[in-house]
């Protein structure tokens, strides 16, 4: 039996040597290499495309944060000569276009079973082979499972009395419908003004009669300056890749980006101004690390906090509004960054209306609007723009089941408890890509999925060569990389702020930093020199 083909319930199960789950980037480069290694892999992927989180979140004005030229693939020079990307910050249709076009050339759609949930994952401790099954039917018998399944793909639904009973259309911006969403003339309300909120809230506005934005808490964003790329922007990029990729590899946050040379403290009044400039004309997430100890000390913070509040202020008509859109609970760049298109702006349109739900909390949704404590709007369209139960959400919906029948929800009930990001303890040969304990959602994803499917494929060909079974992380070395990085997180500001890199937009999660924030380059310093040292920190094991 291949390794494409679909077991039914009752009978033997498909063997492979890998499953990966998801088909996003981390997912189709997974298999891509695994298999040039010479392994039979097997990828299942919920939907019905390639593309991860760049095929379910259509929504309007969906755009990376992260330079098209930096949020691509790296391990085909090929690849990077042959793509042309039309605009310095991506669409989604475009960074999908991007995705296919990766999953034709190098034909991995015969290896991917699409439109197809995994809902268990089971260690058989003797054997020391994972049984995977799927909501079809499917079992697959693994040594090796792939956690791809993307830090930023759970819909976070928010838990609204009468939501449900709403007769007008309900969107999630991250199950958005492919046929698209025409707002013209319609009164229409959008909860949240996190990323997707703040990217899709300007378009919105451009169509509806009526645009209600139902904010709980404000958000800082920074223009995104996206400008379109000329063949000349191109030839210049691509002739220098070799030299931007070593930078983005060595960098903090997986982009070839060096903050200013002083601390901003060190710096005059003229230099702070004058860098802060520089970098809200180029645009984009780096300008919470134009200086370096911009998240390590308020001080610092305040540097960039004040310029922020200056250009966000000129910008918008009426200071009472202005100030609702200004946070005051959190430093800048301790919750992820937003970009914009003229965000602040869309609050000067006399079609648009900020609701403060901290003065006036939702209280109920019906047929026909929302019920706050101080008014109702009458609605015909709701948009539900409030992210993801991140990091741990999409794994939780899975039954891992390792040694001794713990599951993985059980392993990790006061948080993440991991190993580099990569290996929990009590669950051998099971790998997580881009998750909690690696820099994850800090730093570029397509590079970082690189960086663990290399360190995964590494780690097996070192099996191969001492006929060894599987690598298991050690409990002590899992509760170490713990300390390491909550000790990171607690010498900067980052653990401040009620972000979902915490959980804090998830009621009753473990409030728990789950990036690493030590940067991209020193994490891929750390992975490499455990590999070096032996796989130091895991039982090698051999084979039963």
């Amino acid at each position: 039996m291949s390794a494409s083909t679909s077991a039914s319930a009752g009978t033997e199960p498909t063997e492979v040597d890998a499953v990966v789950v998801g088909a996003g980037f981390a997912g189709m480069y997974a298999l891509h290499r695994l298999r040039a290694d010479g392994l039979r892999v097997r990828v299942i992927e919920a939907a019905d495309g390639v593309g991860g989180v760049w095929y379910w979140n259509r929504y309007p004005g969906a755009r990376c944060d992260v330079e098209s030229v930096d949020y691509s693939y790296s391990f085909s020079e090929e690849l990077q000569q042959e793509w042309d990307w039309s605009e310095k910050y991506a669409t989604q249709p475009e960074i999908l276009r991007y995705a296919n076009h990766v999953a034709d050339r190098f034909d991995l759609r015969r290896d991917i079973t699409f439109g197809t949930r995994v809902t268990d994952i089971v260690l058989d401790e003797q054997a020391l082979r994972w049984e995977v099954r799927t909501g079809s039917g499917d079992v697959v018998s693994t040594r090796f499972v792939v956690l791809a399944v993307g830090p930023l793909s759970n819909a976070n639904i928010p838990d609204i009395a009468g939501l449900d009973s709403f007769e007008g259309g309900v969107f999630h911006t991250a199950h958005w419908p492919h046929e698209g969403v025409d707002f013209t003339g319609k009164r229409v309300g959008v909860i949240g003004t996190g990323s997707s909120g703040i990217q899709t809230i300007p378009c919105i506005a451009e169509q509806a009669a009526q645009l209600h934005v139902f904010q709980r808490s404000a958000n800082y964003s920074v223009p995104a300056g996206n400008v379109p790329l000329s063949d000349a922007d191109r030839a210049a990029q691509k002739a220098n890749y070799a030299e931007r990729r070593r930078l983005s590899f060595l960098s903090g946050g997986g982009s070839p980006h060096e903050a200013h040379p002083k601390s901003a403290l060190e710096a005059s009044e003229e230099e702070l101004r004058e860098a802060y400039e520089r970098r809200w004309q180029l645009g984009g997430v780096l300008f919470s690390k134009t200086f370096p100890d911009q998240v390590l000390s308020t001080e610092a913070n305040d540097t960039a906090r004040i310029f922020w509040e200056e250009k966000v202020r000129a910008v918008i008509d009426d200071p009472a509004v202005a100030e609702l859109l200004i946070p005051k609970d959190h430093a800048i760049g301790t919750k992820r960054i937003c970009t914009d298109a003229n965000y602040f702006q869309t609050y000067n349109r006399d079609n648009v209306n900020l609701v403060n739900l901290k003065a006036t909390p939702i209280e109920s949704i019906d047929a026909t609007g929302v019920q706050t404590t101080g008014e109702r709007y009458e609605l015909d369209a709701l948009v539900l723009a409030t992210g993801f139960d991140a990091m741990t959400g999409s794994m939780d919906k899975l039954n891992i089941v390792g040694r001794g029948g713990q599951t993985l929800k059980q392993a990790w009930a006061a948080g993440p408890q991991t190993y580099l990001g990569l290996s929990v303890a009590g669950f051998p040969n099971l790998f997580n890509m881009t998750g909690p304990g690696s820099v994850s959602v800090l730093a570029n994803m397509v590079l970082h999925s690189e960086l663990h499917v290399n360190w995964v494929a590494d780690a097996i060909a070192h099996l191969d060569a001492h006929g060894a079974a599987a690598l298991e992380a050690r409990p002590d070395a899992v509760a170490d990389w713990v300390q390491e990085c909550t000790d990171r997180a607690a010498a900067t500001l980052m653990p401040t702020a009620n972000s979902w890199y915490v959980g804090a937009n998830i009621p009753g999660r473990p409030r728990v930093f789950m990036p690493f924030v030590g940067g991209f380059g020193v994490y891929g310093q750390i992975i490499a020199d455990v590999a070096a040292a032996g796989y130091k920190g895991f039982d090698v094991i051999e084979a039963p």
